[in-house]
């Protein structure tokens, strides 16, 4: 007797037991009714159209329920695949119209024409699976008998046998009759691997599981393969992405090569590993969006993420929630949100935290815009029945009352504070009918003693032009070191490695480099195009190089600047790519021929072969590096700022600090290990 699928899913749990399928022998599939009905398949596949849907004349057959169940299909006794039957449940809906009157046509209606009340009811069942890679459509004409057709009544079922998928296929499930009367039934199947059905006498690809153990150790992660000499298999890494599209987004093959076939297995190792969570987290950040939104931005969605907002006094301890307590909310990664707030504050923060209440992640979102934390008291007012209200100042002992004995700041200076709020001197941040909060400046109540201020700063001055007149020698050459603006295209993450790499190396020669790589947060605030402006105006000013560094990225860039004349459409590129932003000038400097002198291109060896640079560029050297460091290093000095020999050490330094970044670049790309997936060879395939 066959197992439905649902009891079979209970049965088998943790612990899979041997469980007897229901075998069907051949390749052909076949309809079945219930009792009172008659039903034919058609042959072949046929093609699921959309269609609308449209009102119903008369009595019609619908689908009210999917039934699916899990049976073996064998071409032989030891040769089977998993094969999906699906029941669908009919049900009548509708009336036999009555005829028209016979006034309205001026004639007796014609008996033959009328349609008969007994007659029996068709309708064509239409079932569309789709099991990545592969999809089926098939039709089924069922019959319903005149007795069996009443409004509202069930009529029984028709059964197709079956939709072959592969060992740890999810299988999606549409029905609906035709013409559409209603919207479709659908249902979701997802089948064992070798690991949750014990198949192996008869599922060839199961007939041999190896055993696989996966380790990390810090950043190293060790895999162990047990693999018997007679068997073959394919190891493959995948993303296995929770928000989005069902199929994994990002698949590669790691031993040999794989052809579509059957999960053997599936593990997902860091699955409950705490280091990979916690870079994770590292990973993650806040970003604002003006006036009130925000959202986490992180590579992939993470566990129970939870966000609250808190108050940071300067130089007070912890973040201190606000009071009354605004709910959390449940954060969707890369996803807009908005604070229920009037006005923003540099003081007022986002706690990010996970489950179990730790920390994880904690911003000042408005810091960037609106400056440093303040010296801000925070007023709770909690309004009453009869216009009754009581105001307290948040502090990190609790929200002590404004009118209280309290030895506590806000106590002592509790009557100003109030005249402060009357007087509007604050800034209200939240408002509802029940409470508001209110930010009131304290710069006024700090008694500063201007004497001793005024005397520091005497002794500072003092201290400070000692200093410059016994280091006049050493800031002469710190003056000579030239100032530089690196551009690149961040064409992933290893090639913006080796450019922090360079940039680091060129800091000790020393330069003064600006690069986007160190400047994320003006990025942000600014905009990659203002930013780009800002730094080359003041490099330019102070007589530096601005440093074209070429890879395939950059020069797709400047080629579809060349062919089109413009740029890419703001936002496609990454929002911190000033590369992109920074054609705008970089090639008009180069048409009007003001690039000499202003500019030198580098490119890696082995990144980039030197004839994909492109022509108009080469009106300033283009050097390869790490081989022509010294010719590199010599262009951005200034001249007569080398003593003998200074280059050559230089040039030794900055290659051996290059060269583990740039090998890095050179292997065939990896990406990040967070599942694992195994099928057999095609050789191992029947």
């Amino acid at each position: 007797m066959p197992v439905p699928w649902f009891l079979l899913s209970l049965a088998l749990g943790p612990s899979p037991m041997v469980l007897s399928l229901e075998r069907l022998m051949g390749p052909q599939d076949t309809a079945n009714c219930s009792l009172g009905l008659s039903c034919h398949l058609w042959d072949g596949d046929v093609l699921c159209l959309p269609g609308s849907i449209e009102p119903a004349p008369g009595p019609v057959l619908v689908p009210t329920r999917l039934q699916t169940e899990l049976v073996l299909r064998c071409h032989q006794e030891t040769d089977c695949n998993l094969c999906v039957r699906v029941a669908v449940h009919l049900a009548v809906r509708g009336h036999w119209e009555e005829p028209e009157d016979e006034e309205q046509f001026g004639r007796a209606a014609d008996p033959e024409l009328e349609e008969p009340k007994n007659a029996s009811l068709q309708a064509q069942v239409v079932l569309s699976f789709q099991a990545y890679p592969t999809a089926r459509c098939v039709l089924l004409e069922v019959q319903v008998p005149a007795a069996l057709v009443q409004p509202g009544q069930s009529v029984g079922s028709v059964t197709f046998d079956c939709f072959e998928a592969a060992l740890g296929a999810e299988v999606h499930i549409w029905s609906y009759t035709q013409p559409r009367y209603q919207k479709e039934l659908n249902f979701i199947q997802q089948l064992p691997d070798c690991r949750g059905l014990e198949v192996q006498d008869s599922i060839q690809s199961c007939w041999a599981l190896p055993w696989l153990n996966v380790s990390a150790d810090g950043e190293d992660v060790h895999l162990v393969l047990d693999v018997s000499e007679e068997q073959h298999f394919g190891l493959s890494l995948y993303w296995n992405q929770v928000q989005g599209p069902t199929k994994p987004w990002w698949h590669r093959n790691l031993v040999w090569p794989l052809e579509p076939d059957s999960v053997r297995t599936s593990i997902c190792p860091f699955k409950n590993d705490t280091r990979a969570h916690r870079n994770l987290w590292r990973a993650a950040r806040l970003q604002l969006l003006p006036p009130r939104g925000w959202r986490l931005v992180a590579p992939c969605s993470l566990p129970a993420a939870e966000a609250a907002l808190c108050w940071q006094a300067p130089g007070r301890g912890s973040c201190q929630p606000l009071v009354p307590p605004l709910p959390r909310e449940n954060v969707t990664v890369n996803e807009a949100l908005e604070f229920p707030l009037l006005e923003g504050h540099p003081n007022l923060c986002v706690q990010q935290v996970s489950s179990g209440e730790k920390l994880q992640l904690q911003e000042c979102l408005w810091s960037d815009s609106l400056g440093p934390l303040k010296d801000d008291m925070l007023l709770v007012e909690t309004r009453g029945p009869q216009d009754n209200r009581s105001v307290c100042a948040l502090e990190p002992s609790g929200c002590t009352p404004l009118l209280s004995r309290a030895s506590t700041r806000a106590a002592r200076l509790g009557e100003q504070l109030l005249q402060d709020l009357q007087s509007g001197q604050c800034l209200q941040l939240w408002d509802n009918d029940l409470r508001a909060l209110w930010a009131c400046p304290m710069d006024k109540y700090i008694h500063q003693r201007w004497a001793l201020v005024w005397l520091a700063c005497l002794v500072f001055a003092a201290v400070l032009f000692l200093l410059l007149l016994l280091k006049k020698d050493h800031v002469k050459a710190a003056a000579r070191g030239r100032a530089a603006l690196l551009l690149y295209s961040a064409d992933d993450a290893g090639f913006e490695r080796l450019v922090g790499t360079l940039a680091s190396a060129l800091c000790q020669l020393p330069l003064r480099v600006a690069v986007d790589l160190w400047s994320r947060r003006e990025l942000s605030a600014q905009g990659s195009l203002a930013w780009f402006h800002a730094q080359r105006l003041q490099i330019l000013q102070e007589g530096g190089m601005v440093i074209l560094l070429f890879s395939p990225g950059a020069v797709a860039l400047c080629q579809e600047w060349l062919q089109d004349g413009t740029s890419a459409a703001p936002g496609a590129h990454r929002p911190h790519d000033a590369f992109a932003a920074s054609l705008s000038c970089v090639l008009p400097d180069f048409l009007q021929g003001r690039a000499p002198g202003r500019y030198i291109g580098a490119y890696f060896e082995g990144l980039l072969h030197p004839d994909a640079v492109p022509a108009l560029f080469r009106a300033v050297p283009v050097l390869a590096l790490p081989s022509q460091l010294p010719d590199f290093l010599r262009t951005l000095q200034e001249p007569g700022a080398a003593r003998p020999g200074w280059l050559s050490n230089r040039a030794e330094r900055v290659s051996r600090a290059l060269q583990p970044a740039l090998d890095s670049c050179l292997l065939p790309p990896g990406a990040q290990e967070t599942g694992l997936e195994m099928a057999p060879e095609a050789g191992d395939r029947t």
